[in-house]
């Protein structure tokens, strides 16, 4: 990604940071998931991994009536979201099929470290396990990470840039605090990242405001349950509003404004023990990949931000940047987010 902007800067030319941004966590979700970039790593980003994730970021986003009136099943084979998802699960197996034999295959080069897919394998070889896996609950696992790790990471990022852009104050505060601890050298460590406090607050803010999924993943109740005045029955579907829970003014001063300073001080944070701020859910149906989708963002943007100044195309002004949200289970801003970057490391 880097290489992509550094590009751009010597040409003065804007780059389109939702593009660039879903290229690097989907390359950087399928190296530590399959051990290679599937990716396209190309401006297109036309290969086989690419178009099946766009198509099922469309349909997991897509309304599904029968999802919410199971007698009216007959709507998807009608209106043809039947056929869309058995094309779009039969490629996807096809794939998940050629990286196990990838892996298996006697005459694959031994790698340094072990990728998911080895270590699920590895279990799979483990007669010690209580619980056997088979290849079936191993592409389960896959499509977690796959389907969940990409969008969601590269959706954080285009709003931390959008807010940061909106707000000239917070953007010089947070490259003065990561150029200080990056004092010249050729770029932010992981072994930094804990000396950014601001940039912590910074991340924190934006998904306070902008949580990747604002509704979290669906739910369905176990058992029959009261919250306040509402009886629900058991194999009832729950939708939680993160977004609304993380804008209450019950619980947050100006909620809609973006002041990263409100968690200098604060001991609120992301893990599902302050259940006013959860953008990635709470408990045992929690986000699995939280820590690693915060340590990927906080690299990139504290890279970007060390290694680049950041400014709006030529005839833009703050008030140009626009904030409506796109429709999806995933939510980016309609608008792509274009900024001119320019060299400074």
């Amino acid at each position: 990604m880097v290489n992509h902007i550094d590009i751009a800067s010597s040409s003065s030319a804007p780059v389109n940071l939702k593009k660039l941004s879903l290229l690097l966590s989907n390359d950087v979700v399928c190296r530590v998931t399959f051990g290679k970039k599937y990716g396209g790593g190309g401006d297109d980003g036309t290969n086989r991994f690419d178009r099946v994730l766009h198509d099922i970021q469309h349909l997991v986003g897509e309304f599904v009536v029968s999802d919410y009136f199971p007698w009216m099943w007959w709507v998807n084979k009608l209106n043809g979201m039947e056929t869309r998802v058995e094309k779009n699960f039969k490629e996807l197996d096809k794939l998940y099929d050629e990286v196990i034999a990838d892996h298996v295959a006697p005459t694959r080069t031994k790698a340094n470290h072990e990728d998911i897919v080895d270590v699920l394998l590895r279990l799979q070889k483990d007669a010690r396990q209580l619980i056997t896996l088979d290849n079936q609950q191993i592409k389960g696992v896959l499509s977690d990470m796959f389907i969940a790790g990409t969008d969601t990471t590269a959706s954080a990022l285009v709003w931390t840039f959008t807010e940061l852009i909106r707000n000239p104050p917070s953007m010089e505060k947070v490259k003065y605090e990561v150029r200080k601890v990056g004092n010249g050298r050729d770029k932010i460590e992981e072994s930094d990242i804990p000396k950014l406090n601001y940039l912590h607050s910074v991340i924190k803010e934006t998904l306070r405001l902008h949580p990747p999924a604002p509704l979290l993943v669906p739910r369905e109740t176990i058992k029959d349950c009261v919250v306040e005045d509402y009886e629900i029955p058991a194999k009832t579907r729950v939708i939680i509003n993160a977004k609304s829970i993380g804008t209450d003014p019950k619980y947050w001063e100006n909620p809609h404004d973006f002041r990263p300073d409100r968690f200098m001080k604060s001991s609120v944070d992301f893990k599902g023990q302050h259940l006013e701020f959860f953008p990635f859910g709470v408990g045992r149906r929690g986000c699995p990949g939280t820590s690693f989708a915060i340590m990927l963002l906080q690299l990139v943007v504290a890279n970007c931000l060390y290694r680049f100044d950041w400014k709006l195309p030529e005839g833009m002004s703050v008030e140009d940047v626009d904030m409506e949200e796109e429709l999806g289970i995933t939510v980016f801003k309609k608008t792509p987010l274009c900024l001119v970057p320019i060299r400074v490391v």
